[in-house]
């Protein structure tokens, strides 16, 4: 490895060594305290069969409860998370979790409720959720919401069942949707979870849907068409109208993928550009808790003519002002998750926009596409843009280091040094960076970051070799990811001086 100078370590800085669990501690210490013994012993073999016995006890570490403690804090902070580091992650809106969201969905009035108790006594709960999906389908323009799905492709695969029953309901079966080549993986794997199948539709240079290869590709048979706008590569297409009338004039409809919803809140309401459907992302655009497979939650927005076929049951508001579930949507396509969706996420989404109300959310988009924007600005020489600005709340750069053996993987492990997290790579662009900075980012931060960047870009220019080896600063440099992928090594091992018994 390449010798790091001290002046070098910038960011995150040294890690200390942290010994594994297994060789801390020393015999006969234990975590916790027991009373004597208040009833007749009992040989184990009287009581359980012999064959279910080992042949010993687990050769567990035997460590006291404080440094058990302190050896997993220690182990917690060489974590990256949002509250801790900055995530210019494209496509998936890492932004900050305000705290009072927390405490709100911890308040013993929501944290102690059950599913199977009776509307009347749940009257604040569902008031919530009530107003959730009415302030839902506000931002999106559309006539209702159902926040049942509980994550965002859930949603996805939602809308298209709607939409597949409203074709069925009317004579049709239309089993192609269309999608753009800049859309989301996703997209085809909902296609055909709900039986249809996917055509790509062509993107011009400039990043936006080719017109004239839609047109060819619509006909009698498709469904819907699938978008993300802005897309995937950060441009808003203003030919979404056109788009949708085209689509319409077809008895298709147009499902708009809310992934990148943070760049138009209080800015662009989908259903009055003609979308008939689309999906949040709760976690991007509303700062619910984000990652690792949960929580999650996804919920969809259709147009007047497909309300009835969102599931059941949905929460509504009576005549006298009471909330209830309605179960009797006779052209429901049913349940699509247990219960009434993921409530914990939900509570901390109102709470969000709530705090915000309408010209706060406005703020958040204008705040998203300025970080984008001005990060672009700044990169731009050094890292060439292949989209053309202005951007909306993030972009791609490719960066043309390769002339000196320097690729985006380079960059991205050279970033964990200045405790920043790598930013999505080779996606949707091959050999790609994908930037979104999000509102919650200082300008501080996003100039630290774009030195930072700069900073590598100059490294890769005078010492590519040391980028091979990066990062420089945690406990562990640069892994052979391949081979860990295609041949982990899952086995413990008992080190030749460790015995078989507890030590």
């Amino acid at each position: 490895m390449s010798t790091v100078e001290p002046s070098e370590l910038r960011g995150a800085g040294l890690v200390p060594p942290e010994p594994l669990i297994f060789e801390m501690g020393s015999p006969g210490t234990c975590g916790v305290s027991l009373p004597p013994q208040d009833v007749p012993a009992a040989e184990a073999a009287s009581v359980i069969p012999r064959e279910l016995l080992a042949e010993g006890p687990p050769p567990l570490p035997e460590v006291g409860e404080c440094d058990v403690v302190r050896h997993y804090t220690r182990l917690a902070h060489r974590l990256f998370s949002v509250d801790g580091n900055f995530y210019p992650l494209g496509s998936c809106t890492m932004k900050y979790n305000p705290k009072i969201n927390e405490r709100a969905s911890a308040m013993p009035g929501f944290a102690n409720l059950h599913p199977y108790q009776a509307d009347e006594d749940v009257q604040g709960a569902l008031q919530m959720l009530y107003e959730l999906r009415m302030a839902l389908a506000e931002i999106a323009g559309l006539a209702e919401v159902s926040l049942q799905p509980a994550a965002g492709a859930h949603g996805e695969m939602t809308g298209l069942m709607v939409i597949t029953a409203y074709h069925r309901a009317h004579g049709g079966v239309r089993p192609k949707v269309l999608t753009p080549d800049t859309s989301h993986g996703t997209n085809p794997a909902s296609c055909a979870m709900c039986g249809r199948h996917a055509a790509i539709v062509e993107s011009l240079p400039d990043g936006r849907v080719d017109l004239d290869d839609l047109k060819k590709k619509v006909d009698d048979q498709t469904s819907a068409m699938m978008i993300t706008n802005p897309s995937t590569v950060g441009i808003w297409d203003g030919q979404i109208g056109e788009i949708a009338r085209i689509l319409h004039d077809h008895g298709a409809m147009l499902y708009l993928d809310g992934a990148n919803m943070n760049a138009i809140l209080g800015i662009v309401r989908p259903g009055d550009v003609g979308v008939d459907v689309m999906h949040y992302n709760l976690h991007k655009t509303f700062s619910t808790p984000h990652g690792c497979g949960g929580p999650g939650a996804g919920p969809i927005a259709v147009a007047e003519h497909l309300r009835d076929y969102l599931p059941v049951p949905q929460v509504v508001r009576r005549d006298d002002r009471t909330y209830a579930w309605d179960h009797d949507r006779p052209k429901s396509i049913g349940k699509v998750r247990g219960f009434y969706g993921q409530v914990g996420v939900l509570i901390r989404a109102w709470a969000y926009i709530h705090a915000l109300g309408p010209d706060g959310l406005r703020d958040v988009s204008e705040k998203a596409v300025l970080s984008a924007n001005y990060l672009a600005a700044r990169l731009g020489e050094a890292y060439p843009l292949p989209f053309d600005g202005p951007y909306a709340h993030e972009f791609i750069v490719v960066p043309r280091f390769r002339d000196y053996g320097v690729t985006e993987l380079d960059v991205a492990k050279r970033l964990i040094d200045y405790g920043v997290h790598p930013p999505t790579m080779s996606w949707p662009v091959p050999h790609c960076l994908m930037i979104e900075p999000t509102e919650s980012e200082s300008l501080s931060t996003l100039d630290a970051f774009a030195e930072a960047m700069l900073t590598i870009a100059r490294e890769a220019r005078d010492r590519p070799e040391r980028l091979h080896h990066a990062p420089f600063t945690m406990p562990v440099s640069r892994l052979d990811e391949v081979t860990a992928a295609r041949r982990p090594d899952l086995r413990w091992q008992a080190q030749p001086d460790e015995s078989t018994e507890a030590s």
